[in-house]
């Protein structure tokens, strides 16, 4: 059954707290403030589909602010789902904020202190400059995605346009308008939750596979400054990640992730530089011992070690072997 909510049924002064009552009692307790409060105009219908609750919200422009005193008194444990219609909207919660535009759409949590803003700086009345949109609300616990993914969605902007958003955004568009059956809207509260749950995983993929692609481009990055720097014995991770602007500690999280160390590569990359010289017959007047100081080693037993170690011999005897007559 429909629950219908109207300023219109109340005096012109008692309209405004009037409202923010009606909000507590089917959305969540929030404080509303507006520049029109004054002349406040809203309207909210909501529908119950037994796990889901649909409101469609119309009103003059407004903010509202979910505070911890508020979540304290009351914490229904819900994430909602603001689609805006017409008009523009906002929400902020931690560090993420998400301006909407028609047919955006965002994910927050009542357990966590939100700001959300709507409506027009020209609103004269219901009409032009009126904001319009739709509340999903449900249990967190009815998602069947791990809170701390979520978290990594909320208060940002999802797309109602196309896709598995614009499903969901033209499902809840009919939804607000009918009266399903009980029966119906056990079914269709279950179709609501998997179309969530297809758009919070597939952003979470997209998340996941743009900052797999970043993660990608930055360690080539590093790689090409590894090979430029070789020459240099200061190169060390200290100086690489200064120079990608990261921390040491990411900077070693990036190799660890390919199976390798950040002194390793280094040491990798120099060996096989010398390597490369010492194979070179136009290089064989300079010193073994000059060729690798040329590439960053300080300590020629040092070098003479770890050459030995990759390549089965010392780098004076590697020459020599490369030179003896077949």
């Amino acid at each position: 059954m429909p629950h219908h909510f109207h300023t219109d049924q109340v005096a012109a002064g008692d309209r405004f707290d009037y409202w923010w009552s009606a909000v507590a009692q089917s959305v969540v307790p929030v404080r509303g403030y507006s520049e029109h409060a004054a002349a406040f105009w809203a309207e909210m219908r909501s529908i119950d589909l037994g796990d889901v609750r649909i409101s469609r919200i119309r009103s003059a422009p407004f903010q509202a602010r979910r505070t911890p005193e508020l979540i304290a008194a009351s914490d229904p444990g819900l994430y909602q789902l603001s689609l805006t219609l017409s008009g523009s909207s906002g929400l902020r919660q931690g560090h993420r904020e998400a301006a909407l535009g028609p047919a955006d759409m965002a994910v927050y949590d009542t357990s966590q202190p939100f700001w959300a803003w709507s409506g027009s700086d020209t609103w004269t009345g219901p009409g032009p400059g009126t904001s319009d949109g739709i509340i999903l609300q449900f249990d967190r616990k009815a998602l069947p995605v791990p809170a701390p993914m979520v978290e990594r969605l909320l208060a940002t902007r999802l797309s109602g346009r196309t896709g598995v958003g614009g499903v969901l955004a033209l499902v809840l568009r009919r939804l607000a308008r009918q009266e399903p059956s009980p029966a119906d809207g056990a079914r269709l509260s279950g179709l609501v939750l998997d179309l969530v749950t297809d758009l919070i995983t597939h952003e979470l993929d997209e998340s996941t596979r743009v900052r797999g692609e970043r993660t990608a481009a930055l360690f080539l990055r590093v790689q090409a400054f590894v090979e430029q720097h070789l020459d240099r014995a200061d190169l060390t991770p200290s100086l690489i990640a200064a120079g990608h602007h990261i921390s040491t500690r990411y900077l070693h999280r990036l190799f660890q992730r390919q199976g390798l160390t950040v002194r390793g590569w280094i040491q990798q990359r120099r060996l096989e530089r010398c390597r490369h010289d010492l194979a070179d017959p136009g290089l064989d007047g300079r010193p073994v011992s000059q060729i690798a100081a040329r590439w960053g080693w300080t300590d020629s037993s040092h070098f003479n070690r770890a050459f030995r170690a990759a390549y089965g011999m010392p780098p004076a005897a590697y020459r020599r072997d490369l030179r003896r007559p077949e």
